[in-house]
């Protein structure tokens, strides 16, 4: 199934391809195509396709770490939230607003360039990348572990404490365990727009997949092909992790079953 939806999506990127391509010779002047870039047939092509494609495992580790670091941090906000103190739950309040109303791309550059001066530290590209895209994901996951907390039911709250159990043995034993449960799907989907998302590290020069199509794009004058062939790889990867995503839903309905 998944092989199937892959290559019929590729085709309608190709179609779509040629779609303008025929439009951008309406104007009177036709459309040399130049393939031969990325043609797997040619030394050159091939060249550029492992140029291409060696961005794949950036893209991936970056996502990774990033989604991993928002994850805790989303979690840890989202139980402040459930704090017995005010101040901790308007500091829940406060950071998700907040850090939600940062455009992404502001927020990747105000890390980059802006939170060295602040702390007079230096960051590689790669860990900037990472506090940028986790930082910003983490207001969202902080509201997907609230949603799932507060899916448990109240009895079961009430049950634990009349057996006993402190508020925070019943968040540790019997909310949190039912509530990871429930929201993993929706950590899968923030995955897979952390895969789409972490393109906008090529703002900060850092090597995944759309860095480096700009890159052979200047050198080789061919956008149409280059960012063609940049659309196909994200869409391959994004249907993979996609995939996976439902993999993983599917699994945990015949568990609860």
């Amino acid at each position: 199934m998944m092989p199937r939806r892959a290559a019929a999506a590729a085709a309608v990127l190709a179609l779509a391809a040629l779609g303008l391509a025929a439009c951008a010779g309406e104007g009177g002047k036709a459309y040399s195509w130049g393939w031969y870039v990325i043609s797997p047939f040619t030394p050159q092509g091939r060249t550029h396709l492992g140029f291409l494609v060696a961005g794949l495992g950036a893209t991936i580790a970056v996502s990774a770490v990033a989604i991993l670091c928002s994850v805790v941090l989303g979690a840890a906000v989202a139980l402040a939230g459930f704090a017995r103190y005010r101040s901790l739950r308007g500091f829940n309040r406060t950071y998700v607003e907040v850090v939600r109303a940062v455009p992404m791309l502001v927020m990747v550059l105000w890390v980059y360039y802006s939170l060295p001066v602040l702390l007079g530290i230096q960051f590689g590209i790669f860990v900037s990348g990472v506090i940028a895209l986790a930082l910003s994901d983490s207001a969202f996951e902080a509201e997907i572990f609230r949603a799932g907390i507060q899916s448990v039911e109240k009895g079961q709250i009430e049950a634990a404490k009349s057996v006993g159990l402190t508020g925070w043995q019943t968040m540790r034993f019997i909310v949190l365990p039912q509530a990871i449960r429930r929201v993993l799907p929706a950590l899968g989907n923030q995955f897979v727009y952390m895969l789409k998302m972490s393109s906008i590290l090529s703002f900060i020069g850092f090597e995944e997949l759309t860095r480096r199509a700009n890159e052979l794009t200047v050198t080789e004058h061919r956008p149409l092909e280059i960012y063609t062939f940049l659309a196909v790889e994200y869409l391959l990867l994004v249907l993979f992790a996609s995939w996976l995503v439902r993999r993983l839903e599917r699994r945990l309905g015949q568990v609860h079953r």
